[in-house]
C-alpha cells in the first residue's frame, strides 16, 4: 500500500470510527435496527409525555429530539433498504442521533446527583441506549452521498432546534429535555448550568457539520483512489 493510500485509510478511519465488520453486521440486520428504532421512538414519545403536556402544541416538534432522532434513523435505514434512500432524511438521522446521542450522556454525567431520582436500571438504559444512537449514526456514512444541501438542510433543523432550546425559546420555556437542576446555578469560573448545557448542544452541532462536510470529502477521496487502483497501467 503506498503513503497517499494509506494516509488516506488513516483519515477515513478518523471520519468513518465505525469497524468495518460491525459496519457489515449491522447493515446486514437493518430492518432488525428499524423496528428497534421505532420501539425506542415510541419510549421516547412515552419518557416525554408529561413535558410534552406542559409544552404548548406548537413546538412538540422541538421537545422529543431523542425519540425524533431515532424515528429520522428508522425512515434512513428503510427508505435505503428500499431503493429510495432520501438525502435530507438521511442528514437528519445523522445529526440528531450524534447530537442526541452525545450530549444526553453529557447531562447525565454532569447534572448525575441531580438524576439520582432515577433507578440505577433506567440511568444506565439512558445512558448505553444514547451512545448506540452514535455508533448507528455512523451506518449512514455507508450508503448516504452527503450533498451540501442535505448537509445545510439539516444543519438549519438543527440549529433552530438549538436556539429554541436554550437561547429564544419563542413561546413557553426552553424546550430541551427537562434537566432537574436550577439552569442559573453557579458551576465553575461563573458558568451556570444552563450554560453547561447551551455550550455542549452548540460544540456538537458545529462538530457534526465539520464531520459532515469531512465525510463528503472522503468519499469523493474514496472514489478518486478506487478508480485509479482500478485503471489498467500505461505502456509505453
Amino acid at each position: 500500500m503506498g503513503a497517499p493510500r494509506l494516509l488516506a485509510e488513516v483519515r477515513s478511519r478518523v471520519v468513518a470510527p465505525l469497524p468495518g465488520r460491525i459496519e457489515a453486521l449491522a447493515l446486514r440486520f437493518a430492518w432488525p435496527i428499524v423496528v428497534i428504532n421505532l420501539i425506542g421512538t415510541a419510549f421516547g414519545f412515552w419518557y416525554y409525555r408529561f413535558q410534552l403536556a406542559d409544552t404548548p402544541l406548537v413546538m412538540w416538534p422541538w421537545v422529543p429530539d431523542s425519540p425524533l432522532a431515532t424515528l429520522f434513523m428508522a425512515a434512513s435505514l428503510a427508505l435505503w433498504r428500499l431503493g429510495r434512500s432520501n438525502e435530507l432524511i438521511n442528514l437528519l438521522a445523522f445529526y440528531g442521533n450524534i447530537k442526541l446521542g452525545l450530549w444526553t450522556p453529557y447531562t447525565l454525567l454532569v447534572f448525575r446527583e441531580d438524576f439520582s431520582y432515577l433507578d440505577p436500571e433506567m440511568f444506565h438504559f439512558l445512558f448505553w441506549s444514547h451512545l448506540l444512537m452514535v455508533a448507528q449514526a455512523f451506518l449512514i456514512q455507508h450508503y448516504a452521498r452527503f450533498p451540501p444541501w442535505a448537509i445545510i438542510g439539516a444543519l438549519t433543523w438543527y440549529t433552530f432546534d438549538l436556539i429554541v432550546d436554550f437561547f429564544v425559546p419563542i413561546v413557553g420555556g426552553p424546550h430541551h429535555t427537562w434537566v432537574p437542576t436550577d439552569r442559573e446555578a453557579e458551576l465553575w469560573l461563573n458558568a451556570t448550568a444552563g450554560d453547561f448545557l447551551a455550550v455542549a448542544a452548540v460544540v456538537l452541532t458545529i462538530w457534526i457539520t465539520v464531520l459532515a462536510f469531512l465525510t463528503r470529502i472522503e468519499r469523493g477521496r474514496s472514489v478518486h483512489l478506487n478508480c485509479e487502483a482500478e485503471a489498467p497501467s500505461s505502456t509505453e
